[in-house]
């Protein structure tokens, strides 16, 4: 069953992007089987901004940042302030090892004030995860606050590309499964296949 971790980059509780991010993995576990694990920058504690380099990084924020490494997918919401994710938000994701989210699905939202801010998604949140070679889903989502209602996606438009946005990151998730398992397949098809050796003269 793949692990999808969901990870917002508030600073608080309750929060919008949160609550985006936990709502798209609702969604997305009604498309397919999959288990989910939440995360905030407020679950890596004070240890992640004291921290340079990833060696200084206290066992909290250690932790965030390997369950981040070690999911099969991916659902990113982060705020929007001054039009930018936090700096908190990109000084995590700058300690994310080079290699590990090569191939992974990931879908990518954000939230903020008014729709001023929409652009953050497609221009800063997309080349980012692209420059770690993930698969970023097609469809992006940004939410307004106006566009909630009691902390949870309400406005008609939004839950209609939240739609599309799961179908479509789900059949990246199910694409990825199955060529998991079939390389698998065919690895421990050819470690029964038996050994011929061809004497020459």
């Amino acid at each position: 069953m793949p692990h999808v971790v969901l990870l917002s980059g508030n600073t608080h509780r309750p929060s919008k992007s949160r609550g985006l991010a936990e709502f798209l993995g609702d969604k997305l576990a009604e498309r397919t089987a999959i288990r989910l694990t939440q995360l905030d920058l407020i679950d890596a504690g004070t240890g992640l901004g004291s921290a340079y380099f990833r060696s200084q990084l206290n066992q909290e924020a250690r932790g965030v940042l390997e369950t981040i490494e070690e999911a099969d997918a991916l659902i990113v919401a982060t705020p929007v302030y001054k039009g930018s994710y936090p700096g908190l938000f990109k000084h995590l994701i700058d300690l994310v090892e080079i290699d590990a989210l090569i191939n992974k699905p990931v879908l990518v939202g954000a939230t903020g004030g008014g729709h001023r801010h929409a652009l953050v998604v497609e221009h800063q949140l997309r080349p980012l995860f692209g420059f770690f070679s993930a698969l970023v889903s097609p469809t992006t989502i940004y939410a307004s606050d106006a566009e909630f209602t009691e902390g949870v996606p309400a406005h008609p438009q939004l839950l209609e590309r939240i739609a599309q946005a799961v179908t479509q990151f789900a059949g990246l998730i199910e694409a990825r499964a199955d060529a998991s398992a079939e390389v698998e397949g065919s690895v421990a098809r050819s470690a029964t296949l038996p050994l011929v050796t061809t004497l020459r003269a």
